[in-house]
């Protein structure tokens, strides 16, 4: 009993701390190390302890991701240095309208997403658009984590045929394909795109109705006066990217990242290189971004880490897949308490389905059916505030509070998933 109440009290206090504001380096540390102390984990010994286990959730998480975050955030500041990201909001805005603002970011997102761009590079890429098209629409801009966000995470990232990991893990345990399932997929896709879309426009409607408007910030890039470069210079660089990763992904997987931004970054230097207003004070601001950013989200990570060495973690897994009843009801609630519990969509699956798996297939349900429901759970709880992409994008890229813009982030990636989810299982039910 000590156990759960420290693993569930250690994250509620995660989430309360970093919706408050304070600094992750401390919290997520100090809230892994409640849940270690009332886990038996020694704080320096054992086998398991506290300042190994943590660090090396911490350091894993940063080899695997430092090159990613670094040239995303190189690649963001670049589009933003050289005004390209301004040409491409503006050239956006003079064909679609103030009014659609927000659907160029979520579309933006969505396309770089379903083309394999990592989630947290995607929001590094269309951050600086975003906000050009935020402010020349005079939008609040605390809905552009929002927006960002649920073009990334919920109808892209699970649905079928998307190359993001999210949608392939599956298939190793399941021998299924990234497009499996893919008539309801498609289904549920176009729902959660619709309703969450409209769900945000109204959201951003009420707080303009209120008299909210786009601020300045002391932070934001200084407004020139000057001949902004053709919206193709803005373009090009995202559709190498979006290409490089689509061509490479299957075979170099994850380091395909590497090369899709190397060849953005390169491509932004090429053909804008006369437009920048100061390189080395981008790439300055950049690299620090990166480092803030991965930082952040990697100390999450850590305490991730903590959570699934405590038995209290392994007799939920163990209970979760135990769920009776409808097996795709069980496996929806059990990836998606697990992700909720490691802030983690993948981290979620990769824990559960070497148990769910197994499972339920020896009970005859059918691995296609369950690849979906499983990619899709994965992608609900995993957004909770302490979520590593939640505080990136929130904290790090946006500059924005929790308290000021996850609330809306939480609505279009926790609710409009679950509901999603709750169609995907009504539908294969009636199949």
């Amino acid at each position: 009993m000590l156990s759960m109440i420290g693993l569930v009290g250690g994250l509620l206090l995660l989430i309360v701390l970093t919706i408050r504001g304070m600094n992750l380096f401390i919290a997520a540390p100090l809230c892994a190390l409640v849940v270690a102390i009332t886990n038996n984990i020694g704080v320096f010994t054992g086998d398991v302890n506290f300042v190994q286990t943590y660090m090396s959730g911490f350091s894993g998480f940063i080899a695997s991701w430092f090159f990613m975050f670094l040239l995303g955030a190189l690649f963001g500041k670049f589009m933003e240095d050289t005004g390209a990201a301004d040409a491409v909001s503006r050239w956006i805005i003079t064909k679609i309208g103030y009014k659609r603002a927000v659907l160029a970011v979520v579309l933006a997102c969505a396309i770089l997403t379903y083309g394999g761009v990592s989630v947290f590079v995607v929001a590094f890429s269309v951050y600086p658009m975003a906000v050009s098209l935020f402010k020349d629409a005079n939008l609040p801009r605390r809905f552009i984590p929002a927006a960002m966000a649920f073009g990334s995470v919920t109808f892209t990232m699970t649905s079928a045929g998307s190359p993001e990991i999210q949608n392939w893990i599956p298939i190793k345990y399941l021998g299924t394909s990234p497009f499996a399932a893919w008539e309801v997929s498609l289904v549920v896709a176009i729902f959660m795109a619709c309703f969450g879309y409209w769900w945000l426009a109204k959201m951003i409607r009420k707080a303009v109705n209120k008299g909210e408007v786009f601020e300045a910030r002391a932070s934001d890039p200084e407004v020139r006066n000057r001949a902004l470069p053709h919206p193709l210079t803005g373009i090009v660089p995202l559709v190498v990217v979006l290409v490089i990763s689509f061509l490479f992904h299957e075979e170099l997987a994850q380091l395909a990242l590497i090369l899709a931004l190397g060849g953005g970054v390169l491509c932004l230097l090429a053909i804008n290189y006369k437009h920048f207003h100061s390189l080395p004070v981008a790439i300055n601001a950049g690299t620090t971004g990166a480092l803030i950013a991965i930082g952040n989200t990697a100390a999450v990570v850590g305490f991730g880490s903590i959570a699934k060495n405590t038995e209290a973690f392994q007799t939920t897994v163990a209970l979760m897949t135990q769920i009776p009843g409808n097996e795709l009801i069980g496996a929806a609630i059990a990836v998606s308490v697990i992700a909720g519990l490691t802030g983690s969509a993948s981290g979620g699956q990769a824990i559960a389905l070497p148990l769910v798996a197994p499972h339920y297939l020896d009970q005859g349900v059918e691995p296609e059916q369950l690849h979906r429901i499983v990619s899709i759970s994965s992608g609900a709880l995993d957004s909770l505030p302490h979520n590593g992409y939640v505080v990136t994008t929130i904290r790090a890229i946006c500059n924005e509070t929790h308290q000021a813009a996850y609330w809306a982030v939480g609505a279009l990636t926790v609710v409009v998933p679950v509901i999603g989810l709750a169609m995907a299982i009504g539908l294969f039910s009636i199949m």
